[in-house]
């Protein structure tokens, strides 16, 4: 019998079984209301298709927990489709088509840690670290002087990514980069 977790217990990050599928929870609130029972609103991934769906849980309710097994892996390189992750631990190689990916591999950097997730023996993505630091391949002239007039250029970076940086960031420059959200962090 799977464990279970209460909709109490909810928190940003937990992960449930929903009809099969290992899910995240990524927001949540309990309700209140003056009149009938507590109930929690919540924000779930699917962690297989990375769609999002909210859903209401009454209070207290139980959930199948869904148990990930977390592996710390390095990047080796791109091969194709196909990229190809080393076990820091026991060297082992193994591939992940990009589909699995969902989206990350715009971030993946050579030799870089990141965690494979797995659920019941299937590989269903990875984690990257919060921040990455990627060099500007491609970009508009910085204009001398321009520093704080507070608009954006578009930046192309050592993987392909583009993504949108200050005027004075140039070609060359090294900038670290939120993987969750590939807006630009600072000049690194």
């Amino acid at each position: 019998m799977a464990e279970m977790i209460s909709s109490n217990d909810f928190k940003t990050g937990v992960t449930i079984e929903l009809n099969g599928d290992p899910c995240m929870v990524k927001e949540f609130q309990h309700v209140k209301p003056g009149k009938g029972a507590a109930f929690v609103r919540t924000k779930v991934q699917n962690l297989r298709t990375g769609s999002t769906t909210e859903l209401t849980f009454r209070g207290g309710e139980k959930i199948p927990k869904a148990t990930m097994e977390r592996k710390q892996m390095q990047f080796l390189y791109a091969e194709g489709s196909d990229y190809v992750f080393m076990d820091n631990e026991t060297f082992d190689q193994m591939s992940l088509p990009v589909e699995q990916l969902l989206g990350k591999e715009k971030f993946l950097i050579e030799n870089m840690d990141c965690q494979i997730n797995s659920y019941k023996g299937e590989i269903i993505g990875i984690e990257l670290p919060m921040t990455v630091v990627m060099e500007v391949i491609e970009t508009e002239p910085g204009i001398k002087g321009d520093t704080a007039s507070g608009g954006s250029k578009p930046a192309t970076l050592q993987t392909g990514v583009v993504v949108n940086v200050p005027f004075f960031v140039n070609i060359g420059d090294n900038i670290r980069i939120n993987t969750e959200t590939g807006e630009y962090i600072e000049r690194a």
